[in-house]
């Protein structure tokens, strides 16, 4: 079977030899053995040029290296689900028996490994969770596709709506773009057949992130707008103000200065007092006046308002030392605005431990933007 590995490691900016050293790296860390280094140079050529095919073995460990799936990897893999026999209708019946069974015992479960996988990503990061992920949203929509009754479908529809959407924001931080776009689209679909405007809102909000990943920042403003639309008045306050900020950021972005602090403004007017940083009513939500102040801090950046340095240092200081992807994203920030002012060795310094904690994640992004700003000092 034919991959792609030397398309995906050049992608991310890796050497033959930086493939190798990561590949010793992984499996001392999880105590796996491998081939002597002489042997794995040979081994990455091998595979690259189609001369020797990636065991499974190798598999395993060059997948969250990457944070691609086997799909991804190989060429040609297809992840479709085996079909029915058309005169299997004993077999059709026990898979919707065991849906329903599901549904009504198990999605509590589905919840809590969606929460699980959302702690570990904003502690480990993305690229090691790729196969858990990709497991967890398989077996949730087989549990959709075999479920019939409403009162079936609902549940398993809204854990598969906020799955989807944590593997999509997963994908997008590993440089896997197309995934994480089909991944929005599963979680708006299923959101919507879950009948959670919330949801819908939050996945439509973040599918905007791609757009401007690609280049597009005036279509991602078009795109975070209709997501409001979407929340209407059955938006929670700090989903509304989330909503808001994120505009805001977009609008920064596409060069609009005055809807980008218009939508600041109405972030601020609309989030609740306290604390509390988790939206009871959208627990993928995370947003306070800390959180808040941080992404303040990060658009004003991006305008290059003196203000910048303010809300940053301010977000630093409430930063929860759990969210580490969020932290390297903060540390960019502060970079950035030092630049904006001409103060190279603190933005250097903020570089150098933005990078250290992305090396930890493994972000993809934040890698990207950290070789952008690197090359401004």
């Amino acid at each position: 079977m034919s991959n792609r590995l030397r398309e995906i490691r050049k992608t991310r900016g890796w050497s033959q030899e930086r493939l190798v050293r990561e590949v010793e790296r992984f499996a001392t860390h999880h105590l796996l053995s491998v081939a002597s280094t002489a042997s794995l140079r040979v081994y990455v050529s091998e595979w690259e040029n189609g001369k020797r095919p990636i065991s499974d073995h190798y598999a395993q460990i060059i997948r969250p290296l990457f944070g691609v799936t086997d799909a991804e990897l190989f060429e040609g893999q297809s992840s479709e689900t085996p079909t029915v026999e058309a005169d299997g209708y004993a077999d059709l019946m026990d898979r919707i028996d065991s849906a329903r069974n599901v549904s009504l015992s198990m999605v509590k479960t589905f919840m809590d490994q969606t929460e699980l996988l959302r702690t570990m990503d904003r502690q480990m990061g993305a690229a090691s969770l790729v196969d858990q992920m990709t497991g967890h949203l398989a077996a949730l929509e087989d549990a959709l596709t075999f479920a019939v009754l409403p009162d079936t479908r609902r549940p398993v529809a809204l854990a598969l709506a906020g799955a989807a959407t944590l593997g999509a924001w997963q994908a997008l931080d590993t440089g896997s773009v197309e995934r994480a776009w089909r991944n929005y689209e599963l979680g708006k679909r299923a959101a919507q057949e879950a009948e959670e405007p919330m949801y819908l809102a939050h996945a439509t909000a973040e599918q905007a992130y791609v757009l401007n990943e690609a280049g597009r920042p005036e279509m991602a403003v078009q795109l975070v707008r209709e997501a409001q639309r979407l929340a209407g008045k059955q938006a929670s306050p700090r989903l509304r103000a989330w909503l808001y900020a994120a505009e805001a950021e977009l609008c920064a972005k596409a060069g609009l200065p005055d809807d980008c602090k218009r939508a600041l403004d109405d972030a601020a007017a609309c989030l609740p007092t306290g604390e509390e940083a988790r939206d009871p009513d959208m627990l993928s939500i995370f947003l306070n006046g800390g959180h808040l102040a941080r992404w303040r801090g990060n658009v004003l950046s991006l305008l290059g308002d003196d203000d910048a340095l303010t809300s940053l240092y301010t977000g630093l200081e409430t930063a929860d030392p759990t969210f580490v992807r969020a932290t390297s994203g903060l540390r960019c920030d502060l970079a950035q605005a030092h630049l904006v002012r001409g103060e190279l060795s603190q933005a250097q310094e903020h570089l150098q431990q933005a990078r250290l904690l992305a090396n930890r994640t493994g972000s993809v992004r934040h890698r990207r933007r950290i070789e952008q700003l690197t090359r401004k000092l």
